[in-house]
């Protein structure tokens, strides 16, 4: 049986460092234990989560709720692969149906998968029932776009940091300024299959698209015949003030691409919901994952579903946000250039003359309040949306003293 390390921050960090491959950068804190919107490292020190992971944890760190069902289900059963029938997986199914206003559900486990899975479903619709020629399908997709680190993924990003040295690069993606609805328009031909958009740009910085955006791609794709794909992975599921962030522009996609709080910070919990037309392409043996859909999964989703349904996160994110984003614009001038987002998630763009992104999440973790930098010089906050406000004035307060030392 393995019992919890006694090793310090640095000890444990000097040892992922040796035996880990490099492909992140964190903050130099050790994390040991949590709870709700705190953290407390292996020396004791307790840190204000501003960040949530990047959205997975928009319920809190071991929220009684999901861990209770995830107690009560590693009791019965966890995995049965997608070979059998399982008692959770109806209701999971039924249930995210009903509460994106779709109809079919296909479960995987990342967010990652759950784009890919996109994907493919668009080029078989393409193929299967819009009637486009084998290998001729185009996804439209926008610059500057996070989507996930697969080989696919990354041949249609914009950032080369994660596009170098990957390729040869999947083809059929047209890459269009997000925002630009007179460059969409332009791109859309016969041979479209998707547009494949999130809604708000979260690794770009939290990029919120001009009003009328999301509608305009909406009315363009259904007059073209084409899928509207939102992927909501970090937008969705209450982050924004609302269930999903289309909802906020009146706009309902074709497919809605999943994850993250989904699982409830718990366990991994992906799904693309679409339509019967849409989902129906798939046959059995053409696509699947031993773990996507498994009852552990499943009885974890159900309560984030549970939760969801009232309304009460959404809410809270939506007030709190309002707070949030009137505080941030109150930032010294000299130290802030810019300001975005929507809900309880913002990118704040720092001066380079007050230091990097990097810099001032450091010295917040000085501070006790935890944040990541994106893109050189912004910052992003996100944190829980069970956080209290004073809990959310008091890292806000840290980020001005920062900013004004």
């Amino acid at each position: 049986m393995s019992t919890l390390s006694t090793a310090t921050s640095a000890q444990s960090i000097a040892a992922a460092e040796a035996h880990s491959a490099h492909n992140y950068h964190p903050l130099p804190i050790v994390v040991a234990t949590a709870d709700g919107a705190w953290v407390t490292d292996v020396e004791g020190r307790r840190h204000l989560d501003m960040l949530a992971g990047y959205s997975a944890l928009n319920f809190g760190h071991r929220n009684p709720r999901l861990i209770e069902a995830a107690k009560a289900q590693l009791d019965r059963v966890t995995l049965t692969s997608r070979a059998f029938h399982h008692d959770r997986f109806a209701d999971f199914a039924s249930q995210l149906a009903d509460l994106c206003g779709m109809e079919m559900v296909l479960p995987m486990n990342t967010g990652a998968e759950a784009v890919e899975t996109a994907v493919k479903t668009a080029r078989k619709w393409g193929y299967r029932v819009k009637g486009v020629p084998a290998g001729q399908a185009k996804i439209i997709v926008a610059d500057n776009n996070f989507h996930g680190r697969t080989t696919t993924i990354v041949s249609f990003s914009t950032d080369e940091e994660a596009r170098a040295d990957h390729g040869p690069y999947t083809p059929g993606f047209e890459t269009v300024p997000y925002g630009d609805l007179a460059a969409l328009e332009a791109a859309l031909d016969a041979h479209t299959v998707a547009v494949l958009l999130e809604p708000i740009q979260g690794e770009a910085g939290v990029l919120v698209p001009p009003p009328g955006y999301l509608a305009g791609v909406r009315e363009l794709t259904r007059e073209r015949g084409v899928l509207f794909i939102a992927d909501e992975i970090q937008s969705g599921l209450g982050r924004t003030g609302a269930t999903f962030a289309c909802e906020q522009e009146g706009v309902a996609p074709d497919m809605y691409v999943l994850g993250k709080a989904l699982g409830g910070g718990v366990v991994p919990v992906s799904a693309v919901v679409s339509s019967r037309e849409v989902l129906g392409v798939h046959r059995p043996g053409e696509h699947g994952s031993t773990f996507g859909g498994n009852p552990l999964a499943c009885a974890v989703a159900l309560e984030v579903l549970e939760m969801l349904r009232g309304g009460e996160y959404q809410r809270r994110a939506a007030e709190l946000g309002e707070h949030l984003h009137r505080e941030l614009a109150l930032l010294p001038g000299a130290a802030v250039r810019e300001v975005r987002g929507r809900g309880l998630w913002a990118g704040v763009d720092i001066d380079p003359s007050h230091g990097t992104g990097r810099e001032i999440s450091e010295k917040l973790l000085a501070r006790g309040v935890l944040v990541k930098d994106t893109h050189g010089s912004t910052i992003r906050l996100a944190p829980p949306l069970v956080i209290t406000k004073e809990d959310l004035d008091w890292g806000l307060q840290q980020l001005r003293a920062v900013l004004e030392s």
